[in-house]
């Protein structure tokens, strides 16, 4: 698939697991798309209960494996959480996010009291509960620390930036819909980003030029370009590819063991065949 110029792209696994033949084709689709330029390699390990030296380190050799090489050093997110405490402080100083201090069960409730609610693409969407809360009472429950998330004030997010507009190589040129996923979690009180604006900030920080990632993902890009706007970074192109899918046509997770990188090597595969079997045979 030829891009008609260099580009910096990306490759960003999350260390909770051993890649298996989706992440596979996603690199290789990364590292294609680079066309003579850039080729990076990110570890998204925000989420520290999960991520583990080990699989990072699997990921790096699985990699180097299919014979794909990158620009050193590589870029952890658990490194670099100063970065994303300060995008959060300038949101939160503009007046762009609230505290919610809403449970999960809490939200699910009142999304049923309410008989019916807005619905994006991952299921309904959160019903703006601390949206409506007074200032006097948000400023208490943070200095009593009760655990809470910052939701991005979409509406005043949207009022702001007005309309905006995303290109993607193969869907060509969108209006940006960031409603579909409403007000988001953009940080946690114990994790100070979530994957929205880690991964915009990261992209920015990186000088990434075509950002390239599963289809699954196409409607996050929504709110990565309003965060974009809001926080004045660089707007990249992207790229959504298909995404690989089992015998049954389901789409490939960490549990499909049998193909993981670490299973067809034991199986005695080659990385030509690997690659083959990913999408992009030599």
């Amino acid at each position: 698939m030829p891009w008609a110029m260099p580009e910096t792209t990306r490759f960003a696994p999350s260390p909770s697991g051993r890649l298996h033949l989706g992440h596979a084709h996603s690199a290789l689709f990364a590292a294609r798309a680079a066309a003579g330029g850039r080729f990076l390699l990110r570890i998204e390990d925000i989420d520290l209960g999960r991520c583990r030296p080990e699989h990072e380190a699997g990921i790096l050799e699985d990699l180097a494996w299919l014979g794909l090489t990158w620009e050193t050093p590589v870029r952890r997110q658990s490194e670099h959480f100063a970065d994303y405490r300060t995008a959060l402080d300038r949101l939160r100083g503009e007046g762009l996010v609230y505290p919610c201090f809403c449970t999960r069960r809490e939200i699910a409730a009142e999304i049923a009291r309410a008989g019916s609610a807005p619905h994006g693409p991952d299921g309904p969407l959160y019903p703006g509960t601390c949206r409506r809360r007074a200032e006097d009472e948000r400023a208490e429950r943070l200095a009593a620390g009760e655990p809470h998330a910052w939701r991005l004030d979409l509406a005043e997010a949207q009022r702001r930036a007005g309309p905006l507009t995303w290109h993607d190589l193969g869907a060509g040129e969108q209006a940006a819909r960031p409603e579909l996923l409403g007000d988001a979690v953009l940080a946690r009180k114990e994790v100070p980003t979530s994957y929205h604006l880690a991964v915009t900030l990261d992209d920015a920080l990186q000088e990434i030029g075509l950002v390239t990632r599963g289809q699954d993902l196409f409607h996050a890009t929504h709110l990565h370009r309003l965060l974009q706007a809001l926080l004045g970074l660089p707007v990249p192109r992207w790229h959504h590819h298909a995404l690989l899918s089992d015998a049954e046509g389901k789409r490939l997770a960490k549990r499909h063991d049998a193909l993981s990188l670490t299973a067809l090597r034991a199986a005695g595969r080659s990385p030509a065949e690997v690659r083959a079997l990913a999408g992009f045979p030599d």
